[in-house]
């Protein structure tokens, strides 16, 4: 069979032989699962790429006309949109025995709005195209929300433990050599051309429709229900986890103060773009964040499977040293050549890339069953959150000083350093 000579090729022999974490009943679907899991989480990784609020979205509303207050909604929106409300959501899922149809409804609902942003924007221009792309962002951010609460619960049930950070590192190596590819095409074509930016949107539109046929060939086991509760007060329930179980109250303040590895990288591209501002910027720092999740994603994996809490402490190192550096940089000489702004931002996304598989392994190896669905439903709900309010924080310390901010995601990453050392294995 083609899925297991391929989970064969891909897995370690001795973790393909290992059956940890799952139903019985479901160690002999492993390998097919595990294909057929690693591609559709490889088509979401890549859309993600080539819909990356803080790049191309943003240069798209650039081309367009919009306004610049508009541009500064669009990482808040994809990102706290997708995690505020995944509390309810984690409560409504969970009454439901087979979860993956969850995941494809809300793949569905991302590739369907992407696609209607390149109608907008092929019809409309300025504000109008704008408001169009941030209202279709905050619907496509419910269906990201919806596919993350969905995508780990079936993982958990469906792949061993061993096996979870492999598939996620691969899944990001492969989508950032396939974003190598299209930012190179990039840097031949004119930058504000429309089309170009279309072709984007439709492309991605496509793999996230893919990933929703290919998904629904998963064979997932009926897990535990908990139809007779109501979602609002199962939700007010679960948040009580943050007081009743100390490991998970650990993990979601290591999550939220390590949130600077991802919140510094917009500054830094601010800094380049005002010193080095041309044409072929955004496809250079595209290249570097392909690199840094090809390069680094399958190490960062096989590693998380071994001891997830250690990846978090490297990668929050390599974060803090980023960080680090460019408040020095700025503070002493006051610029860098692109080529020093492009070699930190490399650093930065293998640290936050790290930061990423470490947390999402160590969430899953922490909790089974139902647990798993309510620790990802709060934890994403408390950082959606902690997003909002440490995006005003570093925008108010933006209005006095950008030294100001990066020191302030120093002493995030260098706090969350701290918290990932006490944290137990999970």
């Amino acid at each position: 069979m083609a899925e297991r000579k391929i989970y064969e090729l891909l897995v370690n022999e001795e973790d393909a032989r290992a059956c940890r974490d799952i139903p019985d009943s479901a160690c002999t679907r492993v390998p097919k699962n595990f294909v057929l899991v690693l591609l559709s989480q490889l088509l979401l990784s890549l859309g993600d790429l080539l819909t990356s609020p803080k790049t191309v979205l943003t240069w798209l509303m650039n081309v367009v006309g919009a306004p610049a207050a508009m541009v500064a909604w669009l990482v808040p929106i994809r990102e706290s949109g997708s995690m505020l409300p995944q509390l309810l959501i984690g409560a409504w899922v969970r009454r439901y025995a087979i979860r993956k149809t969850f995941w494809i409804a809300g793949s569905i609902v991302q590739g369907s709005c992407v696609l209607a942003m390149a109608l907008a924007v092929s019809y409309w221009q300025g504000a109008a195209a704008g408001l169009a792309i941030i209202g279709l962002l905050l619907l496509f951010s419910l269906g990201r929300g919806l596919c993350s609460v969905a995508m780990k619960d079936v993982k958990g049930k469906t792949v061993p433990k061993g096996q979870r950070g492999q598939l996620t590192g691969i899944a990001g190596t492969a989508s950032g050599v396939l974003t190598l590819l299209v930012s190179l095409w990039l840097l031949r074509e004119e930058p504000d051309n429309l089309v170009v930016y279309v072709v984007l949107l439709v492309a991605a539109a496509m793999l996230w429709l893919s990933a929703a046929v290919i998904f629904s060939q998963v064979q997932e086991q009926p897990g535990e229900t908990d139809g007779g509760a109501n979602a609002l007060q199962r939700a007010w329930q679960n948040l009580g986890l943050l007081q009743t179980d100390r490991q998970f109250r650990q993990f979601v303040i290591c999550r939220g103060l390590l949130l600077g590895s991802a919140l510094v990288s917009p500054f830094l591209v601010l800094l380049a773009q005002q010193q080095h501002g041309n044409g072929q910027t955004l496809a250079w720092f595209l290249i570097c964040t392909s690199l840094a999740s090809a390069v680094s994603a399958v190490f960062w994996g096989r590693l998380a499977d071994r001891s997830s809490r250690q990846v978090m402490i490297i990668a929050a190192t390599l974060a803090l040293g980023g960080c680090a550096v460019l408040a020095v940089v700025q503070m002493v000489i006051g610029e860098l050549p692109l080529y020093g702004y492009l070699l930190l931002f490399l650093l930065l996304s293998v640290g936050h890339a790290g930061v990423r598989v470490g947390r999402k392994t160590y969430l899953l190896d922490m909790a089974s069953g139902n647990q798993r669905t309510d620790y990802v439903s709060v934890s994403n709900t408390i950082i959606g959150v902690l997003l909002l309010v440490v995006g005003g924080i570093s925008s108010l310390l933006a209005w006095w000083s950008l030294l100001a901010v990066l020191w302030f995601f120093a002493a995030s990453c260098l706090a969350g350093l701290l918290y990932a050392v006490k944290l137990p294995e999970a």
